[in-house]
C-alpha cells in the first residue's frame, strides 16, 4: 500500500516531466520530442517576473515569520501557565486550522480599512502580500520551534547564566545553536508555504504584484499550456536538487561526527 501511494503521487509528476518535452501544442496529444517550450518559457516575461516576485516575497516572508514565530515559541514554551499564555497559544494555533479564504478576506478588509483611515497602504502589492504571508507563516514556525524548545535541556542555559553570561549571550551562544535545526526547518516551511500560496496572495495582492501560483492558475483556467509543464519540470528539478544536496550534507556531517566520536573513544582508551 505504501508503494501504491508513492506511485500515485510520483507517477503523474513523471508524466508531466515527459510531456514537457512534447512538440505538440496540445498537452494531451504526443507530437514527438522537443525542447522548444523551455525556450518559449524563458522568453515569457510575465512568468519570469512572477517567479522573481514570488521568490522575493517568500524569502522576506520566511525571514520575518522566523523572527515572529521564534518569539511566539518562547512565550508558548517558557512562560508560566496563565490565561494570557493560553490565549496567545490559541491565537497562534488558529491560522493552522482556519481556511485560507477567511484569512485572505479578513486581511483584505483590514488593508482597505487602513487605507481609508490612515491612508496606508495606498495600493496593494508586494508589501501587503509580505505582511499577509509573514503573519500566516508565523504560526507554523512557532509550532516547529516550540516543540524543540520543550525538549531542550534548560540546565545548559542555567549553567551559562551561573558562569556570568547575560541572558542575551546565553540565547545566542547556547539556545540558538541547540534549536538551529528547528529554525532552519521553520524557515524552509515558511518559504514553501509562501511560495505555494494562492488564495491569500489573490486577496492581498494588486496589479503590480502577481505571484507565480496566480499566473499558473490563470493560465490553467484557459487551458493547460506546454509552458506550464516546462515550468513545473524546472521546479521539480530545483526541489529535487535541493533535497539531494541537503541529504548529502546531512549524511556527510553525520559521518564526520561518528568519526570524531570514534577518535575520541580511541584517545580515551589506555595505551
Amino acid at each position: 500500500m505504501l508503494w501504491a501511494g508513492l506511485a500515485f503521487l510520483y507517477v503523474p509528476m513523471l508524466i508531466l516531466v515527459i510531456y514537457s518535452f512534447n512538440a505538440s501544442k496540445l498537452v494531451t496529444v504526443w507530437g514527438g520530442w522537443s525542447t522548444k517550450w523551455y525556450g518559449t518559457l524563458l522568453e515569457n516575461e510575465q512568468i519570469l517576473d512572477s517567479v522573481g516576485t514570488s521568490l522575493r516575497i517568500a524569502f522576506f516572508s520566511a525571514s520575518m515569520a522566523l523572527i515572529l514565530g521564534t518569539m511566539a515559541a518562547f512565550v508558548m514554551a517558557r512562560f508560566r501557565h496563565s490565561w494570557g499564555k493560553m490565549t496567545l497559544s490559541n491565537m497562534i494555533s488558529a491560522p493552522l486550522v482556519m481556511p485560507d479564504v477567511i484569512i485572505g478576506l479578513s486581511l483584505l478588509l483590514l488593508f482597505v480599512h487602513m487605507a481609508d483611515t490612515i491612508g496606508w497602504p495606498t495600493d496593494r502589492g508586494m508589501t501587503t502580500v509580505w505582511i499577509a504571508h509573514s503573519t500566516f507563516c508565523s504560526a507554523y514556525v512557532a509550532v516547529v520551534v516550540s516543540s524543540r524548545l520543550r525538549e531542550m535541556d534548560r540546565s545548559i542555559e542555567e549553567a551559562a547564566l551561573d558562569l556570568g553570561a547575560t541572558p542575551l549571550q546565553s540565547f545566542f551562544l547556547i539556545t540558538v545553536p541547540v534549536i538551529a535545526p528547528s529554525l532552519i526547518a521553520g524557515w524552509l516551511l515558511a518559504f514553501s508555504l509562501s511560495l505555494d500560496d494562492l488564495v491569500i496572495a489573490s486577496f492581498t495582492s494588486g496589479p503590480g504584484a502577481t505571484t507565480l501560483p496566480m499566473v499558473v492558475f490563470s493560465s490553467v483556467r484557459l487551458g493547460v499550456s506546454p509552458q506550464i509543464n516546462a515550468l513545473a519540470t524546472l521546479i521539480i528539478l530545483a526541489v529535487s536538487t535541493t533535497a539531494l544536496l541537503a541529504w548529502y550534507l546531512a549524511r556527510r556531517s553525520e559521518k564526520r561526527q561518528k568519526l570524531q566520536m570514534r577518535q575520541a573513544d580511541l584517545q580515551m582508551q589506555p595505551a
